[in-house]
Parts: structure tokens; C-alpha cells; sequence
């Protein structure tokens, strides 16, 4: 049997493997008397452009387009759509942790490169640079050469010239489910 936790709230701090935990935070853990704990469903779960920049706009994380849309077919739309829970959570994440403004340039959209944990496969979005993101990453995170450092949990923030090129594996140390 399970139990499950939800904790809600922008303003919820929990530091965990040095990890910030963000907004509307899931956790599964067994319930007394039971053997171990059930994996986290969903981290991978592929949400809809909707649910995204609903979660982003709660969180003041914001997006832009250059071509003012969001048709994942296009690729001048900055879409969210199909991107994993998890990509959304760990955004969420570095954003609670930095405390820095971040503005989304590029989601699920056509036109990135290919591959297994690629944009359009939800594992990967791009940040607008700021001196407060490039200081945080390049602070805290391990260099890995290649204008690329790796997060704690694993993640991988690469900077592309004008951008933060970001592959999310996992949600960053957030508890979500």
C-alpha cells in the first residue's frame, strides 16, 4: 500500500542532496508497515502546452517565441507540448534554486537536433542567457568540458553561444510523481 504526500506551495524549501524542491511537489513513499518505496510515476509523463505554461507561469518562469506561437510543427514556435513532467519540474527547480529570472526560448518545437533525449522527445529546453543563470550554473555546477556542466542530479547545461541548451534525465531533486 501507498501513501501519498503532495506538498504545494512556491515557497517550499527542502534541501535534499543540495536540491531545491519546488511547487506542487509529489512524493510516494510506502506506507508503515510496508517494504520499500514505489518508483516515481510520471516524471516522464508528456504533458500538453497547456499544462506546461501552467505550471512555468505559476512558477514566474516565463517563454518567448520568435515567431509568436506555439505549433510544435513550426520550427519559429517555442512549443511545450509533449514535453516530460520531469523537464517542467527540474526548470521549476533551478528557478527556486537561483531565484534568478529564466525566459524559455525553445521547447518541444521542431528544428533542434535529433536524437533519444533530444528537444523533441521533452528532455530538453533553452534558457535565455543572463549573468544570473551563468553565474549560478557555472558556480555550482561541475565543468565537463565543452562550455557544458553537469548538475548534481545529473542534468546537463550546455552553453550554445546565445543560449543555455539544458537536458533534463530528471527533475532536479524535486519530490514530484
Amino acid at each position: 500500500m501507498l501513501r501519498r504526500t503532495t506538498a504545494t506551495g512556491l515557497g517550499i524549501v527542502m534541501l535534499a542532496a543540495g536540491a531545491l524542491v519546488g511547487a506542487a511537489a509529489t512524493s510516494y513513499a510506502a506506507a508503515p508497515g510496508t517494504a520499500g518505496a514505489a518508483p516515481r510515476p510520471g516524471l516522464f509523463a508528456k504533458l500538453t502546452h497547456a499544462q506546461a505554461t501552467t505550471k512555468f507561469r505559476a512558477a514566474g518562469i516565463s517563454w518567448s517565441s520568435s515567431g509568436g506561437c506555439s505549433d510544435r510543427n513550426n520550427p519559429h514556435c517555442t512549443s511545450f507540448d509533449q514535453i516530460n513532467s520531469a523537464t517542467v519540474d527540474g526548470v521549476i527547480t533551478l528557478k527556486g534554486a537561483t531565484g534568478c529570472a529564466i525566459n524559455l526560448t525553445g521547447g518541444t518545437e521542431t528544428g533542434h537536433a535529433s536524437g533519444t533525449y533530444s528537444h523533441w522527445n521533452g528532455y530538453k529546453v533553452d534558457f535565455s542567457l543572463s549573468s544570473c543563470l551563468t553565474s549560478y550554473i557555472t558556480g555550482t555546477f561541475t565543468s565537463i568540458g565543452g562550455s557544458k556542466w553537469k548538475s548534481g542530479s545529473g542534468n546537463v547545461y550546455y552553453k550554445e553561444g546565445d543560449h543555455w541548451d539544458v537536458t533534463y534525465y530528471n527533475c532536479g531533486g524535486c519530490l514530484a510523481g
